[in-house]
Protein backbone atom coordinates (compact mmCIF):
# COMPACT_ATOMS: atom_id res chain seq x y z
CA UNK A 1 0.00 0.00 0.00
CA UNK A 2 1.01 3.68 -0.76
CA UNK A 3 0.47 7.03 1.09
CA UNK A 4 -1.86 9.45 -1.12
CA UNK A 5 -0.77 12.01 -2.70
CA UNK A 6 -2.35 14.76 -0.39
CA UNK A 7 -1.26 12.65 2.31
CA UNK A 8 2.35 12.75 1.45
CA UNK A 9 1.87 16.38 0.83
CA UNK A 10 0.31 16.53 3.94
CA UNK A 11 3.64 14.94 5.94
CA UNK A 12 5.65 17.26 4.24
CA UNK A 13 3.85 20.05 5.53
CA UNK A 14 4.10 19.15 8.66
CA UNK A 15 7.49 18.02 8.86
CA UNK A 16 8.79 20.83 7.17
CA UNK A 17 6.21 23.57 7.29
CA UNK A 18 4.66 22.86 10.83
CA UNK A 19 1.60 22.65 9.76
CA UNK A 20 -1.57 20.43 11.18
CA UNK A 21 -3.25 17.43 9.44
CA UNK A 22 -6.19 17.28 9.90
CA UNK A 23 -8.37 14.21 10.46
CA UNK A 24 -6.32 12.18 11.68
CA UNK A 25 -7.60 11.05 15.61
CA UNK A 26 -9.56 13.56 17.01
CA UNK A 27 -10.98 16.94 15.80
CA UNK A 28 -7.42 18.56 16.31
CA UNK A 29 -5.74 16.34 13.46
CA UNK A 30 -2.23 15.28 14.03
CA UNK A 31 -0.83 19.50 15.72
CA UNK A 32 2.24 21.38 14.81
CA UNK A 33 4.91 21.66 17.02
CA UNK A 34 3.72 24.23 19.74
CA UNK A 35 7.54 25.88 18.86
CA UNK A 36 8.52 25.21 14.68
CA UNK A 37 12.54 25.32 15.57
CA UNK A 38 14.23 24.41 13.00
CA UNK A 39 15.73 21.25 11.03
CA UNK A 40 19.31 20.69 10.17
CA UNK A 41 21.46 19.71 7.02
CA UNK A 42 24.42 17.80 7.63
CA UNK A 43 26.89 17.07 4.51
CA UNK A 44 28.43 13.51 4.38
CA UNK A 45 31.64 11.45 3.01
CA UNK A 46 29.70 8.67 2.65
CA UNK A 47 26.19 7.11 2.37
CA UNK A 48 24.90 7.31 6.14
CA UNK A 49 22.01 4.59 5.06
CA UNK A 50 18.63 3.71 7.00
CA UNK A 51 20.56 2.72 9.65
CA UNK A 52 22.67 5.53 10.49
CA UNK A 53 22.21 8.49 11.92
CA UNK A 54 23.35 12.50 11.43
CA UNK A 55 26.67 11.38 12.51
CA UNK A 56 27.00 8.30 10.12
CA UNK A 57 30.17 9.57 7.72
CA UNK A 58 29.60 12.99 8.93
CA UNK A 59 32.37 15.76 7.47
CA UNK A 60 34.21 16.54 9.44
CA UNK A 61 37.11 20.15 7.79
CA UNK A 62 37.56 22.46 10.53
CA UNK A 63 34.67 24.52 11.22
CA UNK A 64 31.82 22.24 9.83
CA UNK A 65 28.99 22.99 11.35
CA UNK A 66 25.11 21.81 10.61
CA UNK A 67 22.92 24.59 9.23
CA UNK A 68 19.63 25.26 11.05
CA UNK A 69 16.88 25.98 8.53
CA UNK A 70 13.90 27.36 10.00
CA UNK A 71 10.45 24.87 9.77
CA UNK A 72 8.37 27.12 7.83
CA UNK A 73 8.04 28.69 4.44
CA UNK A 74 10.87 31.13 4.80
CA UNK A 75 12.92 27.40 5.35
CA UNK A 76 11.34 25.60 2.72
CA UNK A 77 9.14 25.44 0.20
CA UNK A 78 6.25 22.33 -0.12
CA UNK A 79 4.14 21.73 -3.33
CA UNK A 80 3.51 18.16 -5.31
CA UNK A 81 4.63 16.30 -3.03
CA UNK A 82 8.06 17.90 -2.68
CA UNK A 83 10.19 20.08 -0.20
CA UNK A 84 12.66 22.18 -1.69
CA UNK A 85 14.86 24.54 0.55
CA UNK A 86 13.37 28.43 0.02
CA UNK A 87 16.60 30.60 -0.14
CA UNK A 88 20.24 29.57 0.15
CA UNK A 89 21.73 26.86 2.66
CA UNK A 90 25.34 28.02 3.36
CA UNK A 91 27.62 26.06 5.27
CA UNK A 92 31.21 27.62 7.46
CA UNK A 93 33.92 27.82 5.24
CA UNK A 94 36.76 24.61 5.34
CA UNK A 95 39.64 25.89 7.54
CA UNK A 96 41.59 23.22 7.53
CA UNK A 97 41.33 19.61 6.50
CA UNK A 98 40.35 18.38 3.10
CA UNK A 99 37.78 15.37 2.12
CA UNK A 100 35.01 14.51 -0.33
CA UNK A 101 31.28 15.28 0.55
CA UNK A 102 29.25 12.51 -1.41
CA UNK A 103 25.77 12.60 0.49
CA UNK A 104 23.72 14.88 2.58
CA UNK A 105 20.89 14.35 5.19
CA UNK A 106 18.49 16.20 6.67
CA UNK A 107 18.17 15.57 10.76
CA UNK A 108 16.66 16.90 13.59
CA UNK A 109 19.39 17.82 15.70
CA UNK A 110 22.43 20.69 15.01
CA UNK A 111 25.40 19.55 17.03
CA UNK A 112 28.30 17.87 14.38
CA UNK A 113 29.03 14.37 15.27
CA UNK A 114 25.80 13.47 17.58
CA UNK A 115 24.10 10.48 16.81
CA UNK A 116 20.42 12.36 15.96
CA UNK A 117 17.74 10.84 13.92
CA UNK A 118 18.06 11.41 10.23
CA UNK A 119 14.59 12.27 8.74
CA UNK A 120 15.65 12.07 4.82
CA UNK A 121 19.32 11.50 3.20
CA UNK A 122 20.19 11.06 -0.15
CA UNK A 123 23.02 10.91 -2.62
CA UNK A 124 24.83 14.49 -3.88
CA UNK A 125 24.44 14.09 -8.06
CA UNK A 126 27.89 15.20 -8.62
CA UNK A 127 30.26 14.76 -5.24
CA UNK A 128 32.38 17.93 -4.12
CA UNK A 129 36.35 18.14 -2.86
CA UNK A 130 36.20 20.35 0.34
CA UNK A 131 39.57 22.01 1.11
CA UNK A 132 40.76 25.13 3.26
CA UNK A 133 38.93 27.75 1.55
CA UNK A 134 35.98 26.12 0.56
CA UNK A 135 32.38 26.94 1.45
CA UNK A 136 29.77 24.27 0.39
CA UNK A 137 26.26 25.35 -0.14
CA UNK A 138 23.12 24.55 -1.67
CA UNK A 139 21.48 27.07 -3.57
CA UNK A 140 17.70 27.95 -3.40
CA UNK A 141 15.96 25.00 -4.32
CA UNK A 142 18.79 23.12 -5.46
CA UNK A 143 17.95 20.81 -2.33
CA UNK A 144 14.94 18.64 -3.03
CA UNK A 145 12.88 16.13 -0.66
CA UNK A 146 10.31 13.33 -2.78
CA UNK A 147 7.38 12.01 -0.99
CA UNK A 148 6.03 9.13 -3.21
Amino acid sequence: MSKSNTFENDILQLIFNNVDIADIGDAGGLQNSATAGSLYVALHTGDPGEAGTAATNEATYGSYDRVAVARSGAGWTVAGNEAENFALIQFPECTSGSETITHVSITVGGTPTTADKILYSGALSASRAISSGIQPQFAATALTVTED
